[in-house]
């Protein structure tokens, strides 16, 4: 058994090496591997469980075969005594057999899961990955406009599996968006609470706590009349609150203050209407488009129209007649016609993909931005995923993938960047951002050598059940993964210039895994492949 112990333990080590930097909520893909450590641990909780009943089992046998002897032997002690073999088992069972109960009461089954669970919690998700998936729930119920019920509910689009959320868990979201200063989620949140609480729902978090923190979040919102009504709420269900009462004074002075009444006033009863998704507004922040960006997320808002869709056609690809696609020309599909998009249809195998995602999985770290003022690369909220990335030297079959790209778009793959392999965790988005360097950035690439990202191509290497499609706001295009196929566009003008209409973001996954794979193609390599153009948009 020890042996079978530290055999698992070894294997848990290996798998959740890759752990030891934390943020695991920001992939999917490294989260799975969780889920099978959570197996690991019940099953030693189990044994744990078994080793403690077997224990008690022999102590209750004990106690069960004393009982009955005791009750015989004090009914007549001398009688009893006076076979002499009463006698000397008395003797011995009280100078060595007492002992031995003595050694199994003070043996401790737990040891070996103790061990067991602290070697493991090294690996575990922190407060940061904790505070991060709440945050990604709350970014997923904004952009799909989901209510906290829905998302309590796990009514969700495309779901395989049920989940639900506790009192506790929505009090716990409300806490977190409260030490963040975000109160407009908190008052969501914590209404969930409130709502499941009223309901009926079991919980170990007290109904005041819900009400103080609610009250407060709402009147950080500006709502002094309904913080009120929550502050009253809360001194009824519980009096002795000191915090409540001086709020319920110092709201209710503030309320008199601003409708020019005397605080002796006679206030309006307590009522307990719930407080609904529309009933503030979202503070905005740092992104201006960001409406239009979560529109397109939602499949709202997309400029298709019929005049558009009919200059949209399907054709084989041959890349200008390269030998390699001759005799098996490439599916192509227009996406869009004004920047030119296009996707290319069965460019990855499952057995590639597979590869591909094997390979990149232990190498996968937090997804990184360039600072635009430092240079330097640094994690974003605004792109959450984690990526690796991969070299042709790597394995046969990702120089194979390289030349396929190199194929199909006609550019050298030779200045291009690595492969960058990226798996979405909860929420994981990308915000709208350019691939190339602006004006502003003439340093971005310039260790590379290679000049600026004249193209992308992107490989969906997974279907997404709901969320995580790829938009443009600039001209309100949305384009949704599709499994073995890849995109492909020009970021620059053949002048050298930026074609700033393809800012574009990827859409946080809703449901599902969401993995990609991109090749950034660059200037140099490209003069006699795709030759300057005359004019500055050419």
């Amino acid at each position: 058994m020890k042996t079978k112990g530290v055999l698992v333990l070894l294997t848990f080590q290996f798998c959740c090496t890759w752990f030891a930097d934390a943020e695991v909520f920001t992939s999917i893909g490294q989260m799975t591997d969780l889920i099978f450590t959570e197996k690991e641990l019940v099953h030693s909780l189990k044994e744990y469980i078994r080793a403690e009943e077997s224990k008690l089992e022999k102590i209750k046998s004990w106690a069960s075969r004393l009982d009955v002897l005791t009750r015989s032997s004090t009914s007549d002690p001398e009688g009893f005594l006076a076979h002499p073999v009463n006698a000397y088992k008395l003797v011995k069972r009280l100078n060595s057999e007492w002992a031995e109960l003595e050694n199994l009461v003070l043996q401790n089954p737990s040891d070996g899961f103790i061990s067991n669970i602290s070697l493991q919690r090294q690996f575990f998700p922190d407060d940061e990955d904790e505070k991060g998936a709440a945050k990604a729930l709350m970014r997923l119920q904004d952009t799909y406009r989901l209510d906290p019920e829905k998302i309590s509910k796990g009514q969700l689009p495309g779901v395989k599996f049920s989940a639900v959320l506790t009192v506790n868990d929505c009090f716990d979201m409300g806490k977190t968006a409260y030490g963040e200063e975000d109160y407009y989620h908190s008052v969501l949140w914590m209404q969930q609470a409130l709502r499941q609480i009223d309901e009926g729902e079991k919980s170990s978090v007290s109904k005041s706590d819900i009400l103080d923190y609610l009250s407060y979040s709402v009147y950080q919102m500006g709502d002094l009349a309904r913080a009120l009504e929550l502050t009253r709420r809360l001194v009824a269900v519980d009096p002795t609150h000191q915090r409540a009462g001086k709020n319920l004074r110092y709201f209710e002075r503030l309320l008199a203050k601003q409708m020019g009444q005397v605080a002796n006033t006679e206030q309006p009863p307590v009522t307990e209407a719930p407080i609904d998704v529309g009933t503030y507004t979202r503070p905005a922040d740092y992104l201006p488009e960001r409406d239009t960006y979560e529109a397109l997320c939602r499949g709202e808002g997309v400029k298709m129209t019929e005049k558009k869709r009919k200059n949209l056609f399907c054709r084989y690809h041959n890349g200008n007649k390269n030998p390699r696609l001759i005799l098996s020309p490439i599916k192509e599909e227009d996406e869009w016609d004004s920047p030119h998009i296009v996707r290319y249809l069965d460019v990855l195998s499952d057995k590639e993909i597979e590869k591909i995602k094997e390979m990149a999985k232990p190498k996968l770290a937090r997804a990184t931005v360039r600072d635009p003022v430092s240079g330097v690369l640094t994690v974003a909220n605004y792109r959450v995923s984690k990526s690796a990335w991969l070299e042709g030297e790597d394995d046969p079959m990702i120089a194979r993938v390289n030349q396929r790209m190199e194929d199909i778009t006609g550019l050298a793959v030779e200045t291009a960047e690595l492969l960058q392999v990226a798996n979405y965790g909860v929420g994981g988005q990308y915000e709208p951002h350019f691939d190339f360097s602006r004006k502003d950035e003439p340093d971005a690439f310039k260790r590379l050598g290679t000049g600026n990202r004249v193209a992308t191509y992107l490989n969906y290497m997974s279907d997404v059940e709901a969320g995580g499609a790829t938009v443009f706001p600039d001209f309100g295009a949305a384009i949704w993964p599709r499994k073995g196929t890849s995109v492909f566009w020009y970021n620059l003008f053949r002048s050298g210039e930026g074609d700033y209409r393809t800012r574009h973001a990827a859409c946080p996954v809703l449901v599902g895994s969401k993995w990609v794979s991109n090749k950034w193609f660059h200037e140099r390599g490209q003069e006699f492949r795709r030759p300057c153009g005359l004019t500055e948009v050419d």
